[in-house]
């Protein structure tokens, strides 16, 4: 089984627009593909098909461009911290098959490209917006470095990031044997605390289900707060496990969920703002 098993990216539109009305219209980008897949009726074996190159999977990254695709075409918005939207647009599209989805695609590039001729500055920046969903260049060299870290210094990484999202005692156990715990810390919310064990891993691949199992396990008797971080992803069991009725959650952290918290808290991620001058000629004319 590979690639070539699973729907294209533009097979993947149309289901992307029901899912989302499923949810309510609006969805996180782990809610939109779990969605999908149960849609088209895809196996567990299926959504973890790695790319030959070993850069990732082919499933998310195909339902990324779909998501991007129907961006474009004005049938998505993205309300921010990977939350995307659906349109009244893409709601009245939901009945369209995807080449007819793609040719809404392929009509508005041509249209903003042509509105854009004038101005070279904003056609790169709608070049940078129709691809940033999939190619994320800076996230991509982002995981490859954190990939490359020492085991040691990752972990370091991670208290570092709990540190600075509030919590105290952040402390890296670094002992074998201990059920896969990596370290804990205490998050203080308001005038509660939560002590926190958490786990690193720096996967290429998907984390399983299997590995949330073994955590929790050795979770039992010490708290009932667990965190994992990786570079990968989570495969959908692994999610579903993190959340399972009845026993105690665990948060997950995927790669490009870290990607994103390095850069809010400016860690070793510096983000350049560019400035952009709108004259108003009306103002004048009132002075």
């Amino acid at each position: 089984m590979g690639p070539g098993d699973l729907p294209r990216y533009w097979e993947l539109m149309q289901p992307t627009l029901v899912a989302l009305d499923q949810l309510g219209g609006s969805a996180s980008i782990d809610e939109i593909d779990d969605r999908v897949a149960l849609l088209l009726s895809l196996p567990d074996d299926m959504l973890e098909i790695p790319y030959p190159s070993g850069n990732g999977l082919v499933f998310p990254d195909r339902v990324s461009w779909a998501r991007s695709h129907l961006k474009v075409a004005g049938l998505l918005e993205s309300g921010g911290r990977g939350i995307w939207i659906l349109t009244d647009a893409g709601r009245d599209a939901m009945a369209l098959d995807g080449r007819h989805l793609q040719r809404l695609y392929r009509d508005a590039r041509s249209e903003r490209n042509t509105v854009n001729a004038l101005d070279s500055s904003e056609r790169m920046a709608d070049l940078e917006e129709d691809e940033k969903q999939s190619t994320l260049d800076w996230r991509d060299e982002l995981l490859t470095k954190l990939k490359g870290m020492d085991p040691a210094a990752f972990e370091r990484l991670a208290q570092r990031i709990l540190r600075e999202s509030g919590f105290i005692k952040v402390e890296v156990t670094g002992r074998s044997g201990d059920g896969g715990i990596d370290g804990t810390g205490i998050l203080q919310l308001s005038l509660m605390s939560f002590h926190v064990l958490f786990q690193c891993k720096r996967y290429q691949g998907s984390v399983g289900s299997g590995a949330v199992r073994d955590f929790r396990g050795a979770m039992m008797g010490r708290t009932d707060k667990g965190l994992i971080i990786t570079t990968g992803t989570f495969s959908p069991d692994a999610r579903r496990e993190a959340t399972r009725d009845g026993a105690p959650p665990i948060d997950l952290i995927d790669g490009e969920a870290l990607c994103e918290k390095l850069k809010e808290l400016h860690l070793g991620v510096r983000t350049v703002m560019v400035e952009h001058i709108t004259i108003e000629p009306s103002w004048f004319d009132e002075i």
